[in-house]
């Protein structure tokens, strides 16, 4: 029996075409491929694809695609499936960068350190998250390093009129990387809590001391198990509107396992 794995996609299958280490816990990965010039970018600083990673042997299955836009696998060879943001998309190049924290293991980080120019990836087309309400001015953002390429995409496409406070978790200093906006910028970094690689997480606990004026925007990404408790801050202890914030979780810890 196939396994049906998404609908109504365009399959995208780029090649890797750079590889650069943006600090000792990230990998940038620039896909190549003359369908990226088509790629149907949300224009969504968070956006995001479901990237389909080689088997351990190397191979990466090529499902069937039906004329409504239908991905099927033959049986047992669903790929390796993570999403990952889209850091960046040149159109007119045909490029795309995806940036990988380092994590101790997993299939997305082991591809992203041993793979070299010509590997190829997969994915569809991409989904974004970030919806502040309509001429919200003060946006708040919290993340580990597995929200920094969302972060800093989003970052730039703000106005100028913009109020943006940012907090960082990364596992060391080496690991901090420049951010810049047209908005009015601040940024605090958390050294050495929680930051992608499995440590205890101060996310909550930074959300807890926020001072956040009525009609500000909370956008919190970080590890899935840890950002249960700042629901649940933010609904039981703050009563903060639902349409104020989004909290979403990057990855699982010892999801490997």
């Amino acid at each position: 029996m196939s396994t049906t794995v998404t609908t109504r996609q365009t399959y995208f299958r780029p090649r890797v075409s750079a590889k650069t280490w943006l600090t000792p816990g990230m990998i940038r990965i620039t896909l190549s491929d003359p369908s990226l010039c088509s790629f149907p970018g949300t224009g969504i600083g968070d956006e995001y694809v479901r990237v389909h990673f080689p088997f351990p042997d190397g191979e990466l299955p090529t499902p069937a695609v039906d004329a409504e836009g239908n991905w099927t696998y033959a049986p047992g060879r669903y790929p390796p499936v993570a999403p990952y943001t889209l850091r960046r998309h040149d159109a007119a190049a045909g490029e795309i960068d995806i940036d990988f924290v380092m994590h101790e293991r997993g299939v997305a980080t082991e591809w992203a350190r041993g793979v070299d120019v010509g590997g190829e990836v997969a994915f569809g087309e991409p989904r974004g998250l970030f919806a502040p309400p309509a001429g919200a001015t003060d946006l708040v953002f919290l993340t580990d390093a597995t929200g920094l390429p969302a972060l800093a995409r989003l970052l730039e496409q703000l106005s100028p009129g913009t109020r943006a406070r940012c907090i960082v978790e990364v596992a060391e200093e080496s690991h901090r990387q420049v951010l810049s906006s047209p908005a009015r910028l601040g940024v605090e970094w958390l050294v050495g809590s929680g930051n992608g690689t499995g440590l205890p997480s101060g996310l909550t606990a930074a959300v807890a001391r926020l001072d956040l004026a009525p009609g500000s925007y909370l956008w919190v990404a970080g590890e899935a198990g840890e950002l249960k408790a700042t629901r649940r801050h933010l609904k039981r202890e703050r009563g903060y509107d639902p349409e104020g914030h989004k909290v979403i979780g990057y990855w699982i810890d010892e999801a490997a396992e």
